[in-house]
């Protein structure tokens, strides 16, 4: 019999022993209303707003404020036209002129900009067949977001013109639905995808790049775009046996999640000569118990120096990811949180954890200060 992993070559899987670095206590729980929350993403995207999160469920995006001593303000509600509208997700993005902009997606498949600002939808893309899974922004250019569907397609937009720039689907794409989508920290070029297909794909925009400096200073209708289909990716890789349902850039490593309990870390590895073929060489797994249902999403503070993600059970996992083996930083538990985590959000330093649940509740932790 074969060994599949040389020695040496094992993944070093970290320790469920929380170090007690940080401890969090539960400072706030919010009962937002009947519906899932699916989506709770703080805003990174502009300073002013760091302690600005938005969540999403039902046919609503509502805007916070995390204040002192644990409180949570409202400052705005959408609620869309049709009732029957289930947002997923959510992210922020901003205009040219650096106005915040909430963009926001589910299973009408239309991604709706809503002018944070001025408090009204600035623009509404229709262009996805089918419900829209996630919505990520560019850091280096934050008018640019991706969106990905369960048509199988992931789409580039730009969200001050309302262009469809580029799609990515076709004979490389993916084969089911689109789960995840990511743009690379540093490499403006550079994105990754992953879904039903249990792949991640890895795809290049450098020789469309034209086409994304075009969209922003185009005059005619956005419908007249010269919207180009990428069809092949720089990479397709096996690292799953299931459905991987979030996917996310630490430098030019991949941390990925499917339905087996665990983060992996692993480097995308192309093959010589062959496109589009490649490997991922995992070199870390992040151990996350009761977290084996899908569109379970982690999030990171500012810096990706820790990542927080729920599971099933209303339980949270705070890693270290960033060190070797990884650190479980905090586990955090609360008698009355017991239903499935979609989304966590961690505040820029990571001093504040949000999380979101399938009951309607949205629950902030903050950090303990510890005297040493």
């Amino acid at each position: 019999m074969a060994a599949r992993v040389p020695i040496g070559c094992e993944p070093v899987v970290g320790s469920l022993t929380p170090s007690r670095k940080k401890e969090y206590r539960v400072t706030n729980r919010l009962q937002e209303g009947k519906r899932p929350l699916y989506g709770v993403v703080f805003n990174f995207i502009d300073s002013r707003y760091f302690n600005v999160f938005a969540t999403v469920g039902g046919n609503r995006v509502t805007v916070y404020q995390c204040l002192e001593g644990g409180v949570i303000a409202v400052l705005q509600s959408y609620i869309d036209e049709d009732k029957d509208e289930s947002f997923y997700t959510v992210s922020w993005a901003c205009n040219i002129d650096g106005s915040p902009f909430l963009v926001a997606g589910g299973i009408n498949g239309v991604i709706r900009v809503i002018d944070a600002g001025k408090e009204k939808i600035h623009k509404s893309f229709v262009g996805h067949g089918d419900s829209v899974n996630e919505i990520r922004t560019q850091p280096l250019k934050p008018s640019l977001v991706l969106s990905a569907s369960k048509d199988e397609s992931v789409r580039l937009w730009n969200v001050h013109t309302g262009i469809c720039i580029l799609v990515f689907a076709g004979a490389g794409g993916h084969r089911n639905e689109v789960l995840s989508v990511d743009f690379h920290p540093t490499d403006i070029y550079r994105i990754a995808s992953c879904g039903m297909d249990n792949t991640v794909k890895i795809w290049s925009m450098k020789e469309f790049w034209t086409y994304v400096e075009k969209s922003f200073t185009w005059t005619d209708l956005p419908s007249k775009f010269p919207t180009k289909y990428v069809q092949f990716p720089l990479l397709i890789a096996s690292v799953h046996n299931n459905y991987v349902d979030c996917n996310r850039w630490l430098g030019d490593f991949i941390l990925s999640k499917s339905v087996d309990n665990e983060i992996l870390l692993w480097e995308p590895k192309m093959k010589e000569q062959s496109a589009g073929e490649g490997t991922g060489d995992v070199l870390q797994k992040y151990p996350v118990p009761e977290c084996d249902i899908w569109f379970i999403k982690l999030s990171f503070d500012y810096h990706y120096k820790t990542a927080a993600i729920g599971n099933r059970e209303g339980k949270i996992f705070v890693w270290e990811v960033q060190t070797s083996p990884p650190t479980l930083i905090a586990k955090l538990s609360h008698v009355q949180s017991k239903q499935p985590i979609r989304q966590t959000a961690m505040s820029f330093d990571g001093s504040t954890i949000l999380s979101c649940c399938e009951d309607g509740t949205i629950w902030r932790w903050d950090v303990v200060a510890t005297t040493s």
